[in-house]
């Protein structure tokens, strides 16, 4: 264990044994991480840089007059560019929950912890803070030199420095999340005033506070003790799992040496012990140790590990994505796709397909209006002056489409059976909901004593092959 942990005094018995201090719990230390560069380090830019242009720009996107991308939680609609989500459609709310779910399970089993290290907002916004750390207060021997000195104007105006602005994008990512709920014009347009509502307030605060204190903070605590990913993971790992992994015959026995010295002459291995592999890294692991559950998979230490080869003229490749297989010369490192083919994830593969499939078809199958039959309670069946009975129904129709639309409404199951409207055509603005109270009446000899099956028909009057079926009853005398 570290020297850096919490002491808990622990007597320890046996003869001509002192009572011994025993390390329990690990103290945070900072971790000073040092910049890398190659393939991955500008895989990962352009991963910070593409999820947070997505997440930053959508509010601002308009779509038919409104906001493309708006979760209208007062009217309960959520706007999907042309797509509106009502509270009936929440079934694919869960079809888009389990498709992430086994999105992740499918793609951990094959490359590992890959969201981890390039996607995943921790990931992403820990990198942004350290970007500002670089850009404020220099690079890693920079910024170790910095902490250790004693307070000064410098440092005071370097330190207050980086965290107005960690603090400026903190509010700015709460700011958007809030955009995604109340439109972002309305926002921007009551900044000067900052004339919010209690909950607007709480969410920019709170989600930028969180923002500030998990990425400009805690770092890496929140992947190592946190994420519950990184505890289950390993359910998902097998031994044809594409890791990130230290080439341990090829790099041992470690050892410095000189530039363009021949390794084997000396008895040693690749490794030179630079420990520029554990600079590098956002947790603080030293990959050479095996496959740890604190590896995010981000191959910063590739990319340094490689620079290094590169340097001593020795070929890439001593830390490299592998699978433990391949590693161990099980099969040649060029069969690893070949793997990809094993139960597991197969089985991954079609249960994702499946729910993709079936929320897409009935994505494509949805109709653009949805009805529900209300039967008006205060009044059950009358005799109207004809003599024939009538019964009451209230019918609300959700126009789910971006355009106005017109209804026309039946009703079959009776024998002349009659409905009577306020107008012959019911309209619906768009992406809207309204109702319309509708007389049915039925001849009393096919109408008798009790309840009688009808089916409501509400077809639009544009296409009136689109139209919505709906069962009730008339209750006769």
């Amino acid at each position: 264990m570290s020297e850096s942990l919490k002491k808990i005094p622990i007597k320890v018995e046996g003869a001509g044994q002192d009572n011994e201090t025993v390390s329990l719990y690990e103290s945070h230390q900072k971790i000073y991480v040092r910049a890398a560069k190659g393939m991955f380090n500008n895989l990962r830019i352009l991963f910070v840089l593409g999820t947070q242009l997505v997440y930053l720009g959508l509010p601002w996107l308009q779509w038919n007059g409104r906001q493309a991308v708006l979760f209208d939680l007062a009217d309960r609609k959520f706007y999907l560019f042309g797509l509106t989500i009502w509270p009936q459609d929440f079934v694919y709310l869960a079809a888009l929950l389990m498709c992430c779910a086994f999105g992740l399970f499918t793609w951990t089993t094959i490359a590992g912890r890959l969201w981890c290290g390039y996607s995943c907002p921790q990931t992403v916004y820990t990198e942004i803070m350290l970007w500002i750390e670089q850009w404020v207060e220099g690079d890693r021997n920079k910024r170790i030199k910095l902490d250790a000195a004693p307070m000064s104007l410098r440092k005071f105006r370097l330190k207050t420095a980086k965290h107005f602005i960690m603090i400026v994008f903190s509010l700015w990512t709460g700011f958007t999340l809030v955009g995604y709920f109340t439109p972002m014009r309305s926002l921007v347009a009551a900044l000067p005033t900052f004339g919010y509502g209690p909950w607007e307030t709480f969410w920019m605060f709170f989600y930028g506070g969180f923002t500030y204190l998990f990425a400009g903070f805690m770092r890496e605590q929140v992947c190592k003790y946190m994420c519950p990913y990184a505890r289950f993971q390993s359910v998902m790992f097998d031994a044809d799992t594409l890791i990130i992994s230290y080439d341990e015959a090829r790099g041992e026995p470690r050892g410095a040496r000189k530039k363009g010295s021949d390794p084997k002459e000396q008895g040693l291995g690749s490794c030179i012990n630079c420990s520029i592999c554990v600079q590098v890294c956002p947790v603080g692991i030293d990959i050479r140790n095996g496959l740890q559950y604190e590896c995010i998979g981000c191959a910063a230490c590739i990319d340094a590990c490689d620079e290094v080869m590169d340097k001593m003229g020795y070929p890439r490749g001593l830390i490299r994505y592998t699978t433990e297989n391949a590693l161990e010369g099980k099969y040649p490192e060029k069969e690893i796709a070949s793997r990809l083919k094993r139960p597991r994830v197969v089985l991954y593969i079609l249960v994702l397909s499946a729910v993709i499939i079936a929320a897409v078809t009935s994505l494509a199958m949805r109709k653009p209006f949805k009805v529900d039959i209300l039967r008006d309670r205060a009044s059950l069946v009358r005799e109207t002056d004809e003599g024939w009975l009538e019964n009451t129904y209230i019918i609300k129709i959700i126009n789910t489409t971006e355009r106005p639309q017109q209804f026309r409404i039946t009703a079959e199951g009776l024998p002349d059976i009659k409905v009577k409207t306020e107008t012959p055509l019911v309209a619906i603005p768009a992406a809207a909901t309204d109702s319309a109270t509708v007389h049915v009446e039925a001849d009393p000899q096919y109408a008798t004593k009790g309840s009688h099956p009808i089916r409501f028909i509400v077809e639009s009057a544009g296409d009136p092959s689109l139209r919505v079926e709906e069962k009730s009853s008339f209750i006769g005398e």
